[in-house]
């Protein structure tokens, strides 16, 4: 099918399939709402920084992390959230002042429980 044919039959109000779009909004990300509320949308951020847009203070902010995130929303955020984790370490491992790689995962992925040695785990894993 042709990409003219496609987007036809896909109409403009037609609904896309796969995984929520993430608060992470560097090039190539969507930046809709997707069902978030208002007020969350707009705590977003990207690398090399990772500050959030909307109350400047590191990111994941504290607005993102009150999320309540039960065992349906920590499966739903593991992989997007462990995509971007790769890129932080990337962006803040070696950084003057920076964070160690456990810390970053730490960060990242404070909705699972992780002891120090499966944060280090998780951090080799990732680089």
């Amino acid at each position: 099918m042709t990409e003219e044919k496609s987007r036809r039959h896909r109409g403009p109000g037609a609904r896309r399939f796969g995984p929520p779009v993430s608060p992470y909004r560097c090039t190539g990300r969507l930046a809709t709402n997707s069902g978030r509320p208002a007020w969350l949308s707009a705590h977003r951020a990207c690398g090399p920084a990772w500050v959030c847009d909307e109350c400047g203070r590191d990111w994941p902010c504290p607005t993102l992390r009150s999320v309540p995130t039960g065992a349906a929303r920590r499966a739903e955020l593991l992989p997007e959230f462990s995509r971007i984790t790769r890129h932080a370490i990337r962006d803040l491992r070696g950084r003057i002042d920076g964070p160690d790689p456990v810390a970053i995962v730490r960060r990242f992925l404070w909705f699972l429980p992780l002891t120090d040695q499966e944060a280090r785990a998780v951090a080799l894993r990732l680089r």
